[in-house]
């Protein structure tokens, strides 16, 4: 064994003194430091994951507009041009307008979306229907599971929807409608449950004052998150209808996606501090160690041992704290993550609200461990740590052994 490795192993052996009760502190810091941050980049990850996959559920994979925003007359031809592109498994025209929804006189705004009742299950993946079934025939309508407890609907419920078109026409007068509620759906996130109402294109007409048409044709592709893929079946799509205007999901929700990117690697960088300052006490350790040892090292430089093992003696030190640190930190967050539903479960419980779907808008807490991120933070810790031991070690390596001596 290499004299410095055999030098730092001595070193670490458990002793009653304060060196080991620091040693160990210092370790727990490094622990705490490396879980935390994995812990809420795996989060950070599993919200983007959460809210890619709600959407792609959802909302369509692709949006075909008229460039003026104007009414696409023909959409059942570029419905069946688009059916014919590989890669398109499905599409629906759609009409979409705001709408207020009432209800024993409570009135709440939300997005109507006029559908064909054939097609739009294709592009719609509501398996999770509470009560009811997806029906949108005739007058009836589907909505989300916090918009029907806000309004006290149920299925079978009757519902009045006001049309916007009387805020616009000074000479003509739109009557609401009166639909019927015969599903109830559950999406797991907040906007898409409280803020949308799925009927007929035919009713989304009657509001619109409209006799044919719709806004948009929305495309479900059978690749969405395969960007190569998706990115040429996108290409098709415009070359197809030059005329109009096409549209990504990714386009469309840029913004929650750069901000959810922003704000996990914002997090990262707040939260690597808590890991310096962890370092800091491996530092501080390897300090309160060169002066307990000072007599020590003075003799073992009288023996002929040169000040590079002396030095690397120590700097393997601080790299076996941290490491052990990173190890036990990395165990903590995948044993923290895999509990920790049962977690915020048990804390609800007891009163302690720590993940309420009003503010997050999700059901539960989603998470995901990219390995590659693991590595990064382990990495990082690592070189960290090299630094905060080269302090310490060269005080140890330049010290005088006529000097340290005579202190013995």
């Amino acid at each position: 064994m290499p004299f410095s490795l055999f030098l730092a192993f001595k070193y670490l052996k458990p002793k009653r003194s304060v060196t080991s009760v620091v040693s160990v502190i210092s370790i727990l810091g490094v622990v705490l430091g490396v879980a935390i941050i994995i812990i809420v980049r795996a989060v950070m990850t599993g919200f983007g994951d959460m809210w890619q996959e709600k959407i792609l559920d959802f909302k369509p994979h692709i949006t075909i507009r008229s460039f003026a925003g104007g009414v696409i007359h023909d959409e059942e031809r570029v419905c069946l041009q688009m059916e014919q592109i590989e890669g398109v498994q499905a599409a629906s025209p759609s009409l979409e307008t705001q709408v207020l929804i009432e209800n024993r006189r409570r009135v709440i705004p939300a997005l109507l979306i006029g559908v064909d009742p054939e097609r739009a299950k294709k592009i719609m993946k509501l398996d999770k229907m509470r009560s009811g079934k997806f029906d949108v025939s005739g007058d009836a309508v589907v909505i989300g599971i916090d918009l029907a407890m806000q309004l006290g609907l149920g299925v079978g419920d009757d519902l009045m929807v006001y049309s916007p078109m009387n805020l616009v026409s000074q000479d003509e007068v739109y009557f609401p409608e009166r639909l019927t509620v015969k599903g109830v759906y559950e999406s797991g996130q907040r906007d898409f449950d409280s803020g949308y109402v799925i009927t007929s294109l035919a009713v989304a007409r009657d509001l619109m004052g409209m006799t044919s048409g719709v806004y948009s044709i929305h495309l479900k592709t059978d690749s969405p998150a395969n960007f190569e893929k998706f990115n040429k079946i996108v290409k098709r799509v415009e070359e197809v209808t030059p005329d109009f205007r096409v549209q990504t999901w990714q386009e469309i929700d840029k913004t929650l996606f750069n901000a959810l990117a922003v704000e996990k690697n914002m997090m990262v960088i707040l939260l690597m501090f808590i890991t310096i300052v962890a370092i800091f006490c491996v530092t501080v350790t390897l300090i309160v160690l060169t002066v307990q040892k000072t007599d020590e090292i003075g003799l073992l430089k009288a023996l002929g041992f040169s000040s590079r093992q002396v030095m690397g003696a120590f700097v393997i030190y601080g790299w076996i704290q941290c490491l052990v640190g990173t190890l036990l930190g990395i165990g903590a967050a995948y044993l923290v993550l895999y509990n920790l539903q049962s977690m915020v479960d048990l804390l609800a419980k007891m009163g302690v609200e720590v993940f309420p779907k009003a503010i997050y808008g999700l059901a539960r807490i989603p998470w995901r461990i990219i390995p590659k991120e693991v590595v990064q933070v382990a990495v990082s810790v690592i070189l960290f740590c090299t630094f905060g031991s080269f302090l310490p070690a060269l005080r140890a390596a330049w010290l005088d052994p006529v000097v340290a001596l005579r202190k013995e």
